[in-house]
């Protein structure tokens, strides 16, 4: 049974604003992501194995080329500015440039941008090098990236490079052989559940334990994505449920998958289908309503192993389908029947 937990933050200073992080201006919120973004290392959540490489480059303050590599939402870029913030200090507004997805960052602007800053004379403190961060740097293209490598060795002795992307490999091989490679992983619930708990207790939310469980559960290891649900369902709704939370994502309910699962295993295939129906006339996308199988199925804890694997393998082979362009109802009917057909066969 879920408690209710409303947050007594009201009753003493709160830790947002004993380090400046004041509620905007005119009444509106500041985004949560923003407003609790990390500033130092030490601050950062989960891989924790990278984030002790970092914290002795910080100690060390030789600095070399990074890519910083893995899923959204897990802290390459809030890592690389907390790192530039520890081997700059006050000259970090000055010695840092940052180029995002948002920005054109054709070859005219390797050729113009980023060579005139690695150029510029800026004063820094001894033994540290100016910082050029390129967020998203898997969607440079790629005469970009050739035009920037030679770039990274002309400028080496005061410029360094923090590339931050989702897959490695779209950064070119020359690039990746001057630069160190980080990986990131998607953070582990428990800790998605600590910082969300930190949250709501400077914010004064009220929330209830199944409410954090179904942010958790809709995040997928996304720390942004989870603060940001968290933000969402607080400002619609006053308070955190299960209910309002899945209201707010808008994806389908875990209990209703659920319930197709357990009929597929019962080998009522009649009632999976009715209820795959029902779902699916709902307006979920076939996306939406796979990616909550799999992840309904792998969380089940009444499914014995071998059926489990057997299930994630038909899911998947279901998936592969979807996301090549065959997303009818037709393509998650069949999906349900096969899974009916694995438990007869196993019978």
């Amino acid at each position: 049974m879920s408690t209710t937990v409303t947050s007594s933050a009201s009753k003493r200073k709160s830790p947002s604003s004993s380090s400046g992080k004041a509620p905007s201006k005119g009444g509106y919120d500041s985004p949560w992501i923003e407003r609790y973004r990390p500033q130092t290392l030490d601050e950062v959540v989960g891989n924790e194995e990278t984030l002790v490489r970092l914290r002795a480059i910080a100690q060390d303050g030789n600095m070399p080329n990074l890519i910083l590599c893995g899923p959204p939402g897990t802290g390459k870029t809030t890592s690389m500015h907390a790192l530039a913030r520890q081997l700059l200090g006050k000259s970090y507004s000055a010695g840092v440039l940052e180029l995002n997805a948002s920005d054109a960052r054709g070859i005219d602007v390797v050729r113009n941008k980023i060579k005139g800053f690695a150029m510029n004379k800026v004063t820094l403190p001894p033994g540290r090098h100016k910082i050029i961060i390129l967020d998203e740097a898997d969607s440079m293209t790629s005469a970009a990236q050739q035009a920037l490598r030679r770039t990274m060795e002309i400028y080496s002795h005061t410029t360094r490079f923090a590339l931050a992307c989702n897959i490695s490999t779209k950064i070119i091989e020359p690039i990746q052989s001057r630069a160190a490679i980080l990986r990131y992983t998607r953070l582990a619930d428990e800790q998605i559940l600590v910082r969300l708990k930190q949250v709501c207790e400077m914010e004064q939310v009220s929330y209830t334990d199944d409410g954090l469980e179904a942010i958790i559960f809709t995040a997928e290891g996304d720390l942004r994505n989870a603060l940001n649900n968290l933000q969402a369902t607080h400002s619609g709704f006053g308070h955190v449920s299960q209910v309002n939370v899945f209201k707010v994502c808008d994806q389908p309910h875990p209990t209703t998958v659920r319930k197709i699962i357990d009929a597929c295993l019962s080998g009522a295939t009649n009632d999976a289908v009715k209820e795959m129906t029902a779902l699916w006339n709902t307006g979920y996308s076939c996306s939406d309503i796979i990616g909550t199988l799999f992840k309904v199925v792998k969380a089940h804890l009444g499914i014995p192993e071998a059926m489990k694997l057997e299930y994630l393998r038909e899911i998947g082979f279901c998936h592969m389908r979807i996301a090549d362009g065959v997303h009818s109802n037709l393509q998650l009917l069949g999906l349900v029947s096969r899974l009916c057909q694995k438990v007869e066969a196993l019978n």
